[in-house]
């Protein structure tokens, strides 16, 4: 129903469309890439068990900080992860969503490699974070020199690197997002929602966290694990990102709908049952990309970080 009444939009936002992925009463849904398959009825009344007992503390707000998620998510990570390294939230969108809020914002810009995930310059522009788009090369893959030229030219205070890349499906080499992460003056975001996908599952950028503070890798439980409506997303990074950064943002938010006990038995079950769908995901998987292609073509670019090297630069 319009009603014609004016309201007092921010003039960055006027004229901007939402989101385009409808939601379709189908039974595959390639538009968001849900998973077809329903949970499993053992893993149906686990949840329902674990909901009835968080609905008995509904009085009480859950764990800001959802301590025993977090745990749990690094064991299953791995890589030496701890739950002080990780932070989740309401999808992965949201935990974008807070990155570009602590670390992008007025006079801040993010950089990221199209075609890639519709929603990186959505959030990063309802945060007014400046959007700057790079293009990939012909095989839909990132060239690490024209990357790091790249970086080094515009200075972005985040830069996005999908892998898999959706929707294309291409993987990032280790090298190119090592040889971002050298370059770049701020944040690197590492979306890898379809990880769970790859062929080479050891070439997660996971791997690259202990020498690169400001790289942080996001997650979803949506995807392998068929959990795209219970709205878990998560980071793992530097303990700094989620006590100086990410820390400053996330209350900003509603927290996951569920208990954080109940989320956790919830993840506990799934990891049970994920494994036969995952072998073969990982024999499907997209193909790793080639490194040759036309150079990219980029805006220019103004604001330069002013953090120095290994400070995780959030805004001030």
């Amino acid at each position: 129903m319009k009603t014609g009444l004016a309201l007092p939009l921010r003039a960055d936002l006027a004229g901007r469309e939402p989101y385009g992925a409808p939601q379709l009463d189908v039974a595959v849904r390639l538009n968001t890439n849900e998973n077809p398959y329903p949970p499993p009825p053992g893993l149906v009344r686990q949840i329902t068990e674990a909901a009835a007992a968080a609905a008995a503390g509904l009085n009480r707000y859950p764990d800001r900080d959802a301590l025993a998620l977090r745990a749990d998510l690094a064991a299953y990570l791995g890589h030496g992860l701890d739950a002080g390294q990780l932070w989740a939230a309401n999808g992965s969108n949201e935990i974008i969503q807070q990155l570009c809020q602590a670390f992008g914002g007025p006079g801040r810009s993010a950089l990221g490699f199209e075609p890639s995930y519709s929603m990186h310059p959505i959030i990063s522009q309802t945060t007014s974070t400046r959007w700057i788009a790079a293009s990939r090369d012909s095989g839909f893959g990132i060239n690490a020199d024209r990357a790091v030229a790249t970086v080094r030219e515009l200075r972005p205070d985040l830069v996005f690197l999908t892998s898999p890349n959706n929707p294309t499906g291409t993987a990032l080499p280790l090298d190119v997002i090592e040889a971002v992460c050298e370059a770049a003056p701020g944040m690197v975001l590492a979306d890898e929602a379809y990880a769970e996908f790859a062929r080479d599952r050891q070439g997660t950028a996971l791997r690259l966290l202990p020498r690169f503070p400001r790289l942080v890798v996001v997650r979803t439980m949506s995807k392998a694990f068929a959990l795209a409506g219970a709205r878990v997303g998560y980071l793992a990074g530097d303990p700094a990102v989620d006590s100086g950064g990410t820390g400053r943002a996330r209350h900003l938010a509603a927290r996951p709908r569920a208990g954080r006990g109940g989320l956790r038995r919830q993840f506990r079950a799934v990891r049970q049952v994920r494994r036969p769908a995952l072998g073969l995901a990982g024999a499907a998987g997209p193909r790793r990309a080639g490194q040759g292609g036309r150079p990219a073509a980029m805006a220019a670019g103004e604001h330069r970080s002013a953090a120095g090297d290994g400070a995780v630069p959030y805004r001030a």
